[in-house]
């Protein structure tokens, strides 16, 4: 049996309880063992997190910080095999810690417009990666995430900013929306979309994420 360590708390907009409790049933399903923990000191069991296969981190900052030795010791159970999975602020506004944001390979900027209706569009070229198979556009009305973000990652879906009446860019945007990443043995998923539980509950991102989750996996 695979084990999944949750690790959950920060700010509570972005409902960390009730949007990992919506995927304990598929992991379940998925033949792993999930452990919760709501104190980030969880990171200081180098030993725990080297021996988990999956680890969610769904920590909006706020109410904790990473370490380094706690960034440390995710970095180095990641590099030695084990996957690391998770959505929007809970990922990628989670941690200031460097080597957090080089780990995850995106850090959130802001969200302009607050929930606007746009468009997921899958990458072509990536349209046959397990994760997003099957999947081409998925319709949302949501936060939009402008992200700082790393090339190395695999981008398999993005999002486009058009051009908005009082916004200062000139030009349409496209940024990363869903990717992954190979870090060391281990790998990594990611997903912008998931502000909250209505977020994930489109059947497309519940399908995407759930496969991004058991794909990220040792």
């Amino acid at each position: 049996m695979r084990t999944a360590l949750i690790v959950r708390g920060g700010a509570d907009f972005h409902d960390p309880v009730g949007t990992t409790d919506s995927f304990l049933p598929y992991l379940k399903d998925q033949g792993f063992s999930v452990e919760i923990a709501d104190d980030l000191a969880v990171y200081d069991d180098a030993a725990l997190l080297a021996r988990t296969d999956l680890v969610v981190n769904c920590w909006t900052a706020g109410n904790g910080e990473l370490t380094p030795r706690r960034a440390e010791n995710l970095d180095a159970a990641v590099r030695a095999g084990t996957g690391l999975a998770g959505w929007h602020g809970g990922i990628v506004a989670a941690f200031t810690d460097r080597r957090y944001q080089w780990l995850t390979g995106g850090w959130f900027v802001c969200h302009p417009g607050d929930f606007v209706p746009h468009t997921l569009t899958v990458r072509p070229e990536r349209a046959d990666h397990p994760i997003v198979a099957g999947i081409s556009t998925v319709e949302l009305d949501t936060e939009r995430y402008w992200l700082l973000a790393d090339p190395l990652s695999d981008v398999l879906a993005t999002i486009t900013f058009p051009v908005e009446d009082g916004e200062p860019w000139h030009e349409p945007v496209t940024h990363p929306a869903v990717w992954t990443r190979q870090w060391g043995a281990g790998r990594i998923f990611v997903s912008t979309i998931g502000h909250h539980l209505p977020d994930l509950d489109v059947p497309e991102i519940r399908q995407l994420t759930e496969r991004g989750l058991t794909w990220a996996a040792r």
